[in-house]
């Protein structure tokens, strides 16, 4: 037995020896896993025969040459790293390795192209990385003829390859492929480019170039895909050829995908995660099973084998079922069966042609007369009566942006066009009024012009918000984006945010000018002149100017909801421009009171006279604090509630404070509380047309001087000539003795409601 022993031993140390002499230079060698490593090489080494996994990391070679790795039978894994020299792949760099399941080039940044043969007659192949290279093309990968399941293509961080053309993925596999090709330079998908491959699951996420996705892109498919893939893209719009097939949907972060396929394109959604929540309004009243086809064969299938009361007993057998189920069908109902059955080119899936009889209101519905039981998935019918139909999408619609319209309620729909067509017609014919007054302008004429300008140009925000309701009425959400993403609404917002801005600040400035020419009635030296009007009209302007358009430059945004307000809070400066703003309106309602109050208190002095006109100012001078505090109370109180995230108002409610306050000039008290939304600013709306509507009214219309001024301009028209030659006798009597009373003595009640008019 020793010699035995003894020739073992000879024989084992021989096979360790001959093992140690094929381990190449620079490289290191692992038996126990027969694994190779190579660092710096520059010349492609010789592998031992037995190697089944090699590492070239940091190596200088040019190219991979021919039948590279033929000669290794066991060889599994190739990885290939870090090497700032290769530039070619030359024909049959991986060939005929039947046993390679792995081959991953990472780093490859000089590699600018890969022959269309060199990954050839690879069986067993699982997985192919190309990793951040230098590839200026994509590569031809037709000649792998893979026949594993569930075959991962990785194509990621190659910057320089920007078109993915057709037939890109013929060849690879004869099963299910994965394809992998985030971040790379890509910016277009040709037609064709999915063509001949049974897709699983398509990665396109960070293309932050991809701006084209081609409608026949996934056109001859074979099968799939199932999950797609295009967050972080600039894709505006998705092929409706081939999405049948998709289960889950992801696009976040993707701006530019405004609007989807006609959503009849998603049959078998099943979960989706997008940008913009107003696509989930229309996803989710997406169904398992549509169409004619679909609906008859589950209401005919439940009634031909009497189950309505049970369908799951009969459907929970699936797609095995089919054929019996279609052969009742048609010897007991006469369904004609299609003379010929059209395939998709594209999927597997048959299309069916149908038509409804008008004698006897009986379906006739043309059925395949082969593969019925995979043409058509009978556990559909079942999942569309069960309670858990609906498929999971993300962002859900939130208090911002509901699944509603514009105006959600019809009456509010209705009375936004009657105030808003008011607040027009009556603001132009106060400008029209004031623009063709033979009167000198003075500097309360000067200040009504300003207002009504402000107050008729939120009156056409009004109507354009009015117009784009009527325009997308019960189909919001597929308009949504486009409109609030678009020039439209930020136009819309900037009129908003300048027209109830100067209106507030040129009715804090009328305000003050009555109270200071008043006060200082007795000094003509003390009296505010038109320039002085004039300069501090154009102070407004520019504070108006500048805080309607931050929201422009990132501060706040008008796109977070339909009415186009500034309701983005999520940062410390928008949060910040939203209290501002507020804040300056409470200022400015404060100053308002405190100028008529003490007008009134000078009014009902001791030491001036007094007289019946008294009351009237003092109703007047209510009504005016009334109708601010009406609208700028709840607006305050809400909108800071809002930006502090202390919402107690969802937008819905704000909106039908919007009817109320506008329609029956009073407050709501029921307001829902603990409500987890957020509307900064979204009481805004409520006093914009109240003040529109009533600015033209309370400070012009209804006055004496606005009556006049009308009078005067009949009878340049040749009418009411007697009344205009009346009113001037009038004027020429007034002003001598308005003169006198004002130079000369205390300011009364009734001079002072002159000087108003």
């Amino acid at each position: 037995m020793r010699p035995d022993l003894n020739l073992l031993f000879v024989l084992f140390t021989a096979k360790v020896t001959l093992s140690l002499e094929y381990c190449p230079t620079y490289c290191q060698c692992n038996w126990n896993i027969s694994s190779v490593s190579c660092f710096g090489v520059e010349v492609m080494p010789v592998f031992h025969s037995s190697t089944q996994e090699v590492w070239l990391e940091g190596t200088k070679l040019s190219s991979i040459p021919q039948n590279a790795f033929t000669n290794l039978d066991k060889i599994s894994h190739i990885y290939i790293l870090d090497d700032v020299t290769l530039n070619y792949l030359d024909r049959h760099s991986f060939h005929n390795l039947s046993r390679a399941t792995h081959i991953q080039l990472t780093g490859l940044k000089a590699l600018s192209h890969i022959d269309q043969e060199a990954f050839k007659d690879l069986p067993n192949l699982k997985y192919l990385g190309i990793i951040n290279t230098g590839l200026i093309t994509f590569p031809g990968l037709h000649y792998i003829q893979s026949t594993q399941e569930d075959f991962i293509l990785e194509i990621v961080d190659n910057v320089f390859i920007k078109v993915i053309p057709s037939n890109s993925f013929t060849g690879i596999s004869e099963n299910a492929l994965t394809i992998m090709l985030n971040s790379n330079g890509l910016k277009e998908i040709q037609r064709y480019a999915f063509n001949g491959s049974r897709l699983e699951e398509v990665f396109l996420h960070r293309n932050v170039d991809l701006v084209k996705i081609d409608e026949l892109a996934f056109c001859g498919v074979i099968r799939g895909p199932t999950h797609i893939d295009l967050s972080e893209t600039r894709v505006s719009s998705l092929p409706s050829i081939g999405m049948e097939t998709i289960e889950k949907l992801r696009a976040k972060n993707t701006w530019a995908l405004k609007a989807l396929p006609h959503f009849g394109a998603f049959l078998h959604l099943q979960s989706a995660e997008l940008t913009f929540p107003s696509h989930c309004c229309g996803l989710k009243t997406l169904k398992r099973w549509r169409g004619p086809f679909e609906a008859v064969i589950c209401n005919l299938t439940w009634t031909a084998l009497g189950k309505l009361q049970e369908p799951s007993a009969v459907l929970s057998t699936g797609s095995s079922t089919g054929h019996k189920i279609y052969q009742h069908l048609k010897g007991n109902f006469a369904l004609p069966t299609a003379s010929t059955t059209t395939h998709s080119h594209h999927h597997q899936t048959p299309t069916y042609a149908t038509e409804q009889s008008q004698t006897e209101g009986v379906f006739y519905v043309e059925l395949p007369t082969e593969n019925f039981n995979e043409g058509f998935d009978f556990g559909q019918c079942n999942e569309f009566h069960t309670d858990d139909h609906g498929l999971l999408c993300r962002p859900l619609p939130d208090a911002l942006n509901p699944c509603e319209d514009v105006m959600s309620q019809g009456f509010l729909r209705v009375l936004v066009w009657v105030v808003s067509l008011l607040a027009i017609s009556a603001n132009l014919l106060v400008m029209f009024i004031l623009q063709t007054s033979q009167q000198k302008l003075s500097v309360t004429r000067f200040l009504m012009g300003h207002l009504a300008f402000a107050d008729f140009s939120m009156g056409v925000y009004l109507l354009l918000i009015a117009s784009v309701d009527l325009y997308t009425r019960s189909h919001y959400y597929l308009y949504a984006i486009a409109w609030q993403t678009g020039s439209g609404c930020n136009l819309a917002g900037t009129l908003s945010v300048f027209a109830s801005e100067l209106s507030v600040y040129t009715l804090t400035l009328i305000s003050f000018q009555r109270w200071h020419a008043i006060f200082y009635a007795m000094r003509p030296d003390k009296k505010m002149r038109l320039r002085h009007a004039a300069v501090l009209m154009l102070v407004g302007w520019v504070l108006c100017v500048v805080l309607a358009l931050l929201p422009l430059v990132g501060v706040s945004s008008y796109q977070k909801v339909s009415i186009c307000l500034p309701m983005d809070t999520e940062t410390f400066a928008a949060q910040t421009y939203v209290v501002s703003l507020l804040m300056v309106n409470v200022i400015a309602f404060m100053v308002v009171c405190l100028c008529y109050l003490h007008i009134y208190c000078m009014v009902h002095n001791p030491q001036h006279q007094s007289s019946s006109c008294d009351m009237s100012m003092a109703k007047r001078m209510a009504i005016l604090i009334f109708t601010n505090f009406l609208c700028l109370a709840p607006i305050c109180f809400y909108g800071l509630s809002a930006a502090l995230h202390q919402p107690l108002m969802t937008i819905t409610d704000s909106k039908v404070w919007l009817l109320l306050l506008t329609t029956f000039f009073v407050p709501v008290y029921k307001i829902k509380a603990n409500l987890c939304c957020f509307f900064p600013q979204v009481l805004l709306v409520l006093f914009y047309p109240l003040n529109s509507c009533a600015h033209p009214f309370f400070y012009a219309i209804l006055t004496k001087a606005f009556h006049r001024d009308i009078l005067m301009l009949l009878s340049r028209m040749g009418m009411c000539q007697r009344q205009a030659h009346l009113y001037r006798s009038q004027l020429v009597s007034i002003i001598p003795h308005t003169y006198r009373e004002t130079t000369s003595a205390p300011l009364s009640s009734k001079t002072a409601e002159k000087m108003f008019m």
